[in-house]
């Protein structure tokens, strides 16, 4: 029994890693793939707005392109984390105010007057929350903004009996969909029309009509899982993680005006954010600069004492140390390929075959392109610069509309951001939530499966009614 048991445990761990190790795993396959891929590069010209573009039909290998060595691998990882700069303090400056704002007790009074409200409206709950998400992404590119929201969302999700899966579920498919199917995104579709030479905002009549099945099938996943982990705790994919499935508090502390006042600032920063996104065109560092103008806040409505305020500050960042580490490592990814100049080829490789088929196929092989391709430039504006000026040409050859080709590009982009493990945003969500990758792959991949399937069905009516 013993030889059985420590087998089992070994097979458990073989298919479990930590996410560190994956991280590194996938560092070792991509140096391994700039070994076996030819270098390349398009030509590059700036737009009008000074960002660079490919030049389509310029593809040529690379003579001079540097052979990395192994110990790439070692040197990569404090570059990516200074190239990961912006993310990684703003994971640490929101974990420490989110600390100071903890210590004040608001945040557990509010989430026990929450329970009153969905205590026995599961339903009611999921579908708010991933409403609420999936809005503020498609409407305004929000994305790393929700790592301040994790801890909240995860207390709140265990005194109703849930999972923190449950919790991330809500949060990342939420704000996945929303990339998936926006019709204004300023960072992703506005961005692919301008470069495709379209009109922005044409053609959003199809994106909001495919919203709605596309989003019940993101909500009935989500639901359906935590319904199940709530009619039977140990059907949770997390149950043997104590961080990711902590049982609530006994009670909580009850809403005084100063944690009302805390509560107040809390959402005047949250409105604060948006406005400044979408008007201001703020980004990480006003970001960080807002919420700690909320910890200020906290600090004086609730009158702790300074000495207080910064040990709670400086706990509450220490436990986004390994969420910020996960980050500067998924970047390394990327940077690998970057250097080993094999990114333009891959996407060349991809894009050649598509010239061969019917123009459905083709539009659903721009689908997989555009996911496979996430994985390697998890930038959604970043993608649409490298990927959309070859696609959209191809798609003028085979009979695809450069709306349909920005479609794709928008589904493979916004989908894949949900289990893609070099997207930033994501690991931060998952570290903080203590969910290691693995088991996310376990709760999503199913999900991935259902909304590809639904996008390459859009696709192809977009092609047969000349969606344009």
């Amino acid at each position: 029994m013993a030889d059985v048991s420590s087998g089992g445990a070994r097979k458990r761990e073989f298919r479990i890693p930590h996410t560190l190790v994956l991280m590194v795993i996938m560092m070792a396959a991509a140096l391994i793939l700039t070994w076996i891929l030819p270098a390349g590069s398009f030509e590059m010209r700036p737009n009008e707005a000074g960002r660079m573009m490919v030049i389509p039909g310029t593809y040529e290998v690379a003579d001079d392109a540097p052979t990395l060595m192994p110990w790439h691998l070692l040197t990569v990882i404090p570059r990516a984390m200074a190239s990961a700069a912006d993310v990684i303090f703003f994971v640490f400056l929101i974990g420490g105010v989110l600390g100071v704002v903890r210590s004040t007790g608001a945040i557990e009074a509010a989430i026990g007057g929450m329970l009153v409200h969905f205590r026995e409206r599961l339903a009611l709950l999921v579908l708010a929350s991933m409403f609420m998400f999936g809005t503020f992404s498609a409407a305004f590119g929000m994305a790393a903004e929700y790592i301040a929201f994790v801890g909240i969302l995860v207390a709140l999700c265990a005194a109703l009996r849930l999972d923190a899966m449950t919790a991330v579920g809500m949060m990342v498919v939420g704000y996945g969909v929303g990339y998936g199917v926006s019709f204004m995104n300023p960072f992703t579709v506005m961005i692919a029309q301008d470069v495709a030479e379209l009109t922005p905002l044409s053609g959003w009549w199809y994106r909001l009509a495919i919203a709605v099945p596309i989003f019940a099938i993101g909500f009935h996943h989500v639901y359906s899982y935590a319904r199940k982990v709530r009619n039977d705790p140990t059907k949770s994919l997390v149950a043997d993680i104590p961080t990711a499935h902590a049982p609530p508090p006994e009670e909580y502390p009850p809403m005084t005006w100063a944690r009302r006042l805390v509560l107040l600032s809390l959402g005047a920063t949250i409105v604060g954010l948006i406005l400044g996104v979408t008007l201001q065109g703020w980004w990480l560092t006003e970001l960080a600069a807002v919420f700690l103008g909320l910890g200020v806040a906290a600090i004086i409505f609730a009158r702790l004492k300074l000495d207080a305020a910064a040990e709670s500050f400086i706990a509450g960042a220490a436990q986004l140390t390994a969420t910020a580490l996960l980050v500067g490592f998924a970047r390394s990814i990327s940077l690998i390929l970057e250097d080993g100049q094999v990114l333009h080829t891959v996407v060349h490789a991809l894009a050649t075959p598509l010239e061969q088929v019917r123009a459905e196929f083709s539009a659903v092989g721009m689908l997989f392109i555009q996911t496979l391709f996430n994985l390697f430039v998890p930038s959604g504006s970043g993608q649409a610069f490298a990927t959309v000026p070859i696609m959209a040409p191809i798609g003028d050859l085979v009979g695809v509309s450069r709306q349909v080709t920005v479609l794709a590009y928008q589904f493979g982009d916004g989908f894949s951001n949900m289990i893609v493990p070099t997207n930033a945003v994501l690991m931060g969500i998952l570290g903080l939530a203590g969910i290691p990758y693995a088991r996310w792959f376990r709760f999503v991949f199913p999900l991935m499966i259902k909304l590809t399937l639904a996008a390459a069905i859009a696709l192809i009516v977009a092609v047969w009614i000349g969606y344009s």
